[in-house]
């Protein structure tokens, strides 16, 4: 029998060893029941708030003194059924729900879901080069603007507030590009299985090229900040140390493994939507910390702006192209427009589906109401988001909705690196760790 006692907890034994109930009680009980301890306890919680632990995440800390004994994530607060509701939608609608897990990489979402459908359909030979190279712009300019977040809310967190007031400028500019292109500034639904919703509109290139000049002269304010400041060193050097025997065995990826030293990148490894047709660098550092993590953020940003350039210079020569596959059974038979009351199909695009032929209006209406079916079979495609492998695992029955929709999120795998980082350091440091792991719970608690 075991003689340990929890002082939280009734205990029983059964034949699956023993079991604790925990049972509650006022706060007079509970501290002479930890006054009784062998060793003085205190438990405390820290969250779930928002936005200081990144979004309703809980951390349960078992504390001497000021020194962090133990750590457990409590999460779940903000569960929203999205791969569950999947199952009830068709391949295409699918992407207006992924697109809202990870809300500050909405692209990357959209991109690991349809890379997977296309894989099951055998067509990603014939997405378009055009909506490859849009997919691809508008992934690096989500890169920029998710390390905004997480640079600015993380400095924030340690009491530097300029960075946060700067980041949030520097995100702004790209929010703009999303709204201009897509129509939306977040959970666009830009990505669609085939391609991309819609083309890019007039004056595309010019902006984009104006926007990463504008960007690449701001991105030095924060630099100038924060690199080498002797009060931010001292809140990060150090602070959250995660080797790489601990980043790969619990899976841990992203920025957080390359600052371990190593170049683990699925751009370059394991290219998708045509990665392997840009030159751009790995960022790694070797110091295993907060300020490392954040170092590789910072020099991620120009890399994502090398890799914007490069898509703009091959948008040039693309004027005019398609950017949805040619198959009518599967491409969404949509020509945007913006109207009066807001964004959707031009008129022109209505009447000439309405009065072209009784079998192409009841096409559209049977793609747009019971979608395209897909080939029974599994897949896993996996994209690198900002916070990491990005992976969706997608099964289809051989019917117009998916069958199971499962994803491999960075934040929920590279939370469990928390307990490893935070363990017998202080409770003030707890606060930059978390940031520098940068989980956003809406990918978490999908």
């Amino acid at each position: 029998m075991s003689t340990y006692a929890d002082p939280y907890a009734s205990s029983r034994e059964t034949t699956e060893g023993t079991v604790f109930s925990v049972t509650g009680g006022d706060w007079d009980s509970l501290v002479t029941e930890i006054g009784q301890a062998k060793e003085e306890r205190v438990v405390v919680n820290m969250g779930p708030q928002h936005p200081s632990t990144h979004g309703v995440l809980r951390l349960v800390l078992e504390l001497e003194g000021e020194t962090v004994t133990e750590v457990r994530c409590g999460i779940g607060y903000l569960h929203t059924g999205i791969e569950k509701n999947i199952e009830f939608r068709n391949w295409t609608q699918a992407t207006t729900f992924v697109t809202r897990m990870d809300y500050l990489a909405p692209l990357f979402n959209e991109a690991a879901y349809c890379l997977g459908v296309e894989k099951l359909l055998g067509i990603t030979g014939d997405v378009p080069e055009k909506a490859n190279v849009i997919r691809v712009m508008m992934m690096e300019f989500n890169r920029i603007s998710s390390h905004m977040v997480a640079l600015g809310t993380g400095a924030l967190e340690l009491g530097a507030l300029s960075p946060m007031i700067f980041c949030f400028r520097e995100r702004e500019k790209v929010l703009d590009i999303f709204e201009f292109i897509s129509g939306l500034r977040m959970n666009m639904a830009y990505i669609r299985p085939g391609g991309v919703a819609q083309d890019l509109p007039a004056g595309s290139v010019e902006k984009v090229l104006a926007t990463v000049k504008d960007l690449r002269h701001s991105f030095k304010d924060n630099e100038k900040l924060l690199v080498g400041n002797s009060i931010w060193m001292k809140r990060t050097e150090g602070i959250g140390y995660l080797d790489l025997a601990g980043a790969t065995t619990l899976g841990v990826t992203g920025p957080v493994i390359r600052a371990t030293g190593l170049p683990l990148d699925l751009r370059k490894i394991q290219p998708y939507s045509g990665y392997e047709n840009y030159k751009f660098d790995v960022v790694t550092a070797d110091t295993c910390d907060v300020y490392g993590r954040f170092l590789i953020r910072i020099n991620e940003l120009e890399q994502s702006l090398r890799i914007i350039e490069q898509c703009a210079e091959k948008l040039k020569s693309l004027e005019g192209a398609p950017v949805m596959v040619a198959d009518k059974k599967i491409a969404w038979p949509a020509q945007l427009a913006i109207g009066a009351d807001g964004m959707g199909n031009s008129l022109n695009h209505i009447r000439e589906i309405m009065g072209t032929s009784m079998e192409s209006l009841i096409h559209h209406f049977k793609l747009v109401t019971e979608g395209f079916r897909v080939p029974a079979g599994q897949v896993y495609t996996a994209v690198e988001s900002p916070r990491g492998e990005l992976g969706a695992h997608v099964v289809s029955d051989g019917g117009t909705r998916p069958y199971r929709v499962h994803f491999r999120e960075p934040s929920f795998n590279n939370l469990q690196s928390t307990s490893a980082m935070c363990e017998g350091s202080m409770v003030a440091d707890i606060i930059g760790a978390v940031a520098s792991i940068d989980p956003v719970m809406g990918g978490v608690d999908r």
